[in-house]
């Protein structure tokens, strides 16, 4: 395993290197079979290091997490510093983090990653990194700590991403009450949106969020 997420750690975090390996990779391959069959048309299977390579720059993070999530074990981590740099994605500026790992056992481990290499478990179409000085859960392989991948949904800090989307439903149906407030199937509309959300995310909402819903509850109960 340590060699997996040694090799793993590599992709993620040197994608564009990734791209010139795997393509001489598989260029050494289709060289070999060529030399091997004397047909010069395996030679083709370098484009197969391309596809590869390529495909690696978008999913290698992900792989990556999906790997650590599923043989890793369980530490924690801190955001140390946080630099923006001098790339871009989609128009935003990546930004470079440094941070302190915690092993199971109490060991310290630096970590690095950016906005492009962080291996965020679940994987999602979505980059949510955790604050400076936050504490967040993570998954590493022991014998090579520094790969790690972040449990968003396990940290505090996703755990509010998490319970500001779950507002949504909410804030609408409140807003739709707010337009007609004699309206019966608005009435139960906001009412099962309100248990709904008591129901999955009352554990994790802030207490105060958690009684002005219930407060809310109540009264649509009395008038109804």
């Amino acid at each position: 395993m340590i060699a997996i997420s040694s090799i793993f750690y590599f992709l993620s975090q040197h994608p564009f290197w990734s791209m010139g390996l795997l393509l001489l990779a598989w260029l050494t391959i289709g060289g070999l079979v060529a030399r091997w069959r004397n047909n010069p048309g395996w030679f083709a299977l370098g484009a197969v290091g391309m596809v590869l390579g390529m495909a690696n720059i978008f999913t290698g993070s992900m792989v990556n997490a999906i790997f650590l999530n599923a043989f890793g074990t369980y530490g924690s981590a801190v955001v140390t510093h946080a630099e923006e740099t001098n790339s871009t994605l989609n128009d935003q500026p990546i930004w470079a983090f440094d941070g302190v790992m915690q092993t199971a056992d109490g060991l310290d481990v630096k970590i690095g990653f950016d906005t492009m290499s962080a291996s965020l478990y679940p994987v999602r179409n979505q980059i949510d990194l955790p604050p400076i000085g936050e504490r967040f859960v993570v998954k590493y392989i022991p014998g090579f700590e520094r790969n790690v991948a972040i449990m968003r949904d396990e940290s505090p800090f996703g755990k509010r991403v998490i319970v500001a989307e779950a507002r949504g439903p909410v804030d609408r149906a409140a807003n739709q009450l707010a337009v007609s407030p004699n309206n019966e199937s608005f009435k139960q509309e906001y009412r099962d949106a309100l248990e709904h959300f008591l129901t999955q995310y009352g554990k994790d909402a802030p207490p105060g969020l958690v009684a002005q819903y219930r407060m809310q509850l109540q009264a649509l109960e009395r008038d109804m």
